[in-house]
C-alpha cells in the first residue's frame, strides 16, 4: 500500500476530515456511531480507488475528495446494515455498532448515511456520477437479498455465488473507479476499463475474505472466525469442498450448517475438510485470476506511478491478512 499512500496519502487524510464534517447532525448519536465505525481501522480501499482513478484520468479539480468521502459513507452504511443482518458481534477486531447501540440505532444511522450520501452527490453536480452511485446502491441492496436467499443452499453453484459477490461487494469498488474516470472526463472505453478493474478487484477482495474466515485468527481478521459458516453462508472455499468431498463428508457439513449454534469442534470438522480438499488454495487461485484481469484492464492507460499504484492496490487485496 506504500505506493498508494505516497500518491494520495494527503487526500485520504482529507477524506477522513470530510467524512467527519459530513457527519454533522442535530442528533448526537448519529455522529457517535458514524465516527465509531469510521475509526475502527478500515483500509479505505474504496476511497483510494476513486482518488487513484481520477488521478489516472488526469483530473485536477476539487471534487475527488468529497466524492471519495461519499463512497466511504455508502460503505459504512452497508457495514452497519450487514452487521445487523448477520448478528455480528465484532467488526475489525472491536465490538460492532449493533453490539454497543443495538440493532435499531445501527439500522437508522445506516439509513442516515445512505440518504446523506445522495444529498452530497447532488452537490458534486454530475448526473453521471449520481447515476453510477444510485445504481450501485440499488444493486448492493439486491445483492444483500440474493445472499439471504442463498443462505444454507448446499447446492449453490460457483457462478451463482460470484453473482452475489458482484452485487454485494464488488459493485461499489467498480462504481468508485467509474466515478473517478467520469471526473477525469475519460473516454467511454477507459471509463468502462476502470469500472471493470474495480469489479474484478472487488470480486477478488471478497474471495480473500472468504478464505480469512477459515484460516485467520480473530485478532488478524477482526471478526469471529467461522461466523460465515455459522450463519449458513456458503462461500467459495466451501462450494469447492462440497464439489469434491464424499457423500458422508457432505452430510457432516450439512449437519453443521443446519445447527442453530456451531461448536468449535464443528468448525474444526468443516475447516478440516476445506483444508483437505484445498478449498482455500482454489479460492486464492480464483482471486488471483481476477487480479490478473485487473492488470489487463489497465493496459490502455499510460504507464506511470499512478497506474503502478492501482496495480499495487490490487496485489494488496490478495496478500492482506485482514
Amino acid at each position: 500500500m506504500q505506493a498508494v499512500l505516497n500518491i494520495i496519502g494527503d487526500d485520504l487524510k482529507r477524506v477522513e476530515q470530510q467524512f467527519r464534517k459530513d457527519l454533522e447532525s442535530d442528533v448526537p448519536l448519529i455522529r457517535k456511531v458514524g465516527e465509531y465505525v469510521l475509526s475502527s481501522g478500515g483500509k479505505r480501499v474504496r476511497p483510494a480507488l476513486l482518488l487513484l482513478a481520477a488521478r489516472l484520468c488526469d483530473y485536477q479539480g476539487d471534487k475527488a475528495v468529497p466524492l471519495a468521502s461519499v463512497v466511504e459513507f455508502i460503505h459504512t452504511a452497508t457495514l452497519l446494515h450487514d452487521d445487523v443482518v448477520d448478528s455480528a458481534t465484532l467488526r475489525r477486531g472491536i465490538a460492532s455498532a449493533n453490539t454497543l447501540w443495538g440493532n435499531e440505532a445501527s439500522v437508522l444511522v445506516g439509513d442516515f448515511l445512505f440518504s446523506k450520501s445522495f444529498s452530497l452527490m447532488v452537490t458534486a453536480g454530475s448526473l453521471d456520477i449520481l447515476r453510477v452511485f444510485s445504481g450501485a446502491t440499488t444493486i448492493i441492496a439486491e445483492g444483500e437479498v440474493m445472499q439471504l436467499l442463498c443462505t444454507g443452499e448446499i447446492d449453490l453453484s460457483e457462478e451463482r455465488y460470484i453473482d452475489v459477490v458482484r452485487s454485494k461487494t464488488a459493485i461499489l469498488m467498480s462504481a468508485a473507479c467509474e466515478a473517478g474516470a467520469i471526473l477525469g472526463n475519460a473516454s467511454a472505453e477507459k471509463t468502462k476499463a476502470l469500472a471493470d478493474f474495480g469489479m474484478d478487484l472487488g470480486i477478488a477482495f471478497q474471495l480473500m475474505d472468504d478464505t480469512l474466515d477459515y484460516i485467520a485468527s480473530e485478532e488478524e481478521f477482526g471478526k469471529s472466525i467461522g461466523h460465515d459458516l455459522e450463519e449458513g453462508k456458503i462461500t467459495l472455499p466451501l462450494i469447492h469442498t462440497l464439489r469434491q468431498c464424499s457423500e458422508e463428508e457432505r452430510e457432516t457439513i450439512v449437519a453443521v450448517i443446519e445447527k442453530d449454534e456451531m461448536s468449535l469442534e464443528d468448525f474444526r470438522d468443516v475447516s478440516g475438510l476445506v483444508k483437505r480438499y484445498e478449498g482455500i488454495d482454489y479460492t486464492v487461485a480464483t482471486a488471483r485470476r481476477y487480479i490478473g484481469d485487473c492488470a489487463e484492464h489497465l493496459l490502455g492507460f499510460v504507464p506511470g506511478h499512478v497506474r503502478d499504484a492501482l496495480l499495487e492496490l490490487a496485489d494488496y487485496v490478495v496478500t492482506r491478512s485482514r
